[in-house]
């Protein structure tokens, strides 16, 4: 059946407005990959991610991937240097302090704000993540551990319902995240009895948001105590 000159011309504009989406929709998923990548500690600090091995790493090709390096370039969760290279940062220990100073309040905001609202099934949702942490640690799965981590925590702020301070605290883990892969150099701490996730989680069970709040500031501050080592001054 043949079309008339309109629908013809309809047909031909469709194709043109979904180029331009599905390409975007691609580069939209090579940003969210990576990012997600940053938060989780798998891309370390000092790293470099030359186009060509890093669109490959993920599955995507070289267009959409650039443009997704470019934008995160632009939020300064990656540096590009004269020669048009683009890295990791390596925070400075200024930095890293108050990037957890940061996390203290706003995550402590959330976890008290979950104390007053979450579920039994949210709350043991946490425990279960906790469990696997735990799990993975006793196996010696470290960057499992550390991926878990983020989940916990992000799980954590998103029961708080604070969209606006979750989006400014997902954007302090793909900062501080690269730093995250030497969590473990030094070890499992072995002092933390109870671990600092079981007192959010039982803080969240008897509705404390003051606890949830100090628990948090325990986990942040002393648990990422080592990672001051892996800083430059």
């Amino acid at each position: 059946m043949s079309r008339s000159p309109g629908e013809a011309q309809f047909a031909n504009e469709s194709n043109d407005w979904m180029r331009p989406i599905a390409k975007e929709s691609l580069s939209d998923r090579a940003y969210g990959e990576l990012r997600a990548a940053l938060m989780r500690g798998q891309l370390k600090p000092g790293a470099q991610l030359p186009l060509r091995p890093i669109s490959a790493r993920f599955g995507i090709s070289a267009t959409p991937m650039r443009e997704a390096l470019t934008r995160l370039v632009v939020e300064r969760a990656l540096t590009l240097d004269p020669r048009g290279t683009v890295t990791v940062p390596t925070l400075t220990r200024d930095q890293l302090v108050e990037i957890r100073a940061i996390r203290v309040d706003l995550e402590g905001r959330t976890a008290a704000a979950a104390a007053l609202r979450a579920t039994p099934a949210e709350i043991d949702g946490l425990a279960e993540l906790h469990g696997r942490i735990m799990e993975v640690q006793k196996a010696g799965e470290f960057p499992d551990a550390i991926d878990l981590n983020t989940q916990f925590h992000l799980a954590l702020c998103r029961l708080g319902a604070q969209p606006i301070t979750y989006e400014l605290v997902e954007g302090l883990w793909v900062r501080c995240g690269p730093i995250l892969s030497h969590l473990y150099d030094e070890g499992v701490p072995a002092d933390w009895e109870p671990h600092p996730h079981l007192r959010i989680i039982t803080a969240l069970r008897s509705r404390d948001p003051e606890a949830a709040r100090a628990a948090i500031r325990v986990d942040i501050e002393n648990g990422g105590q080592g990672l001051l080592t892996h800083v430059s001054t």
